[in-house]
């Protein structure tokens, strides 16, 4: 009983999450477009040049932080979608498993409450901040524009 209520919140928290991120990508999305038919040809010309292609960095798991006195063992699993070009694909397919490890490193140091309470987009936010200050002191170029969460689940 106990842990089928686990999983019903944890399956409320993965709606959730995902409800509140889809929200702010749409509403985020609609205040960043560019005014202007100038604009928005020179985005469909950019787009149709530079094709977007997407990576998949699948179930990326990490046992997280136990509180004090907590005896159970908590779980993230997560699948990364990462955006890059036809240009930079091999490059970012090549750096995939460093890119797994950034994550694993990134997310591990959460405890379950904080896990709990974070959207979708600060997951993307946090990953992306290590993914840019890794790529900065390696002094390499980042082969991808962005990391967003395909699938989260915490358990």
């Amino acid at each position: 009983m106990k842990n089928m209520k686990l999983i019903v919140i944890g399956a409320v928290a993965v709606v959730l999450l995902g409800g509140g991120g889809a929200g702010a990508w749409y509403f985020m999305s609609k205040s960043s477009a560019p005014a202007g038919k100038e604009a928005k040809h020179e985005e469909k010309h950019e787009v149709e040049k530079h094709p977007p292609k997407y990576l998949t960095v699948e179930k990326v798991i990490i046992m997280l932080k136990r509180s004090p006195g907590d005896t159970a063992t908590h779980y993230l699993s997560a699948d990364l979608v990462i955006s890059t070009n036809e240009e930079k694909e091999k490059a970012a397919k090549e750096q995939l498993p460093m890119l797994r490890s950034v994550a694993v490193r990134t997310l591990s140091d959460l405890p379950l409450v904080t896990a709990q309470q974070m959207s979708i987009d600060q997951f993307s936010a946090a990953l992306n901040k290590a993914y840019d200050e890794t790529y900065t002191h390696d002094k390499r170029d980042k082969p991808f524009s962005e990391v967003m969460i395909g699938k989260l689940i915490i358990e």
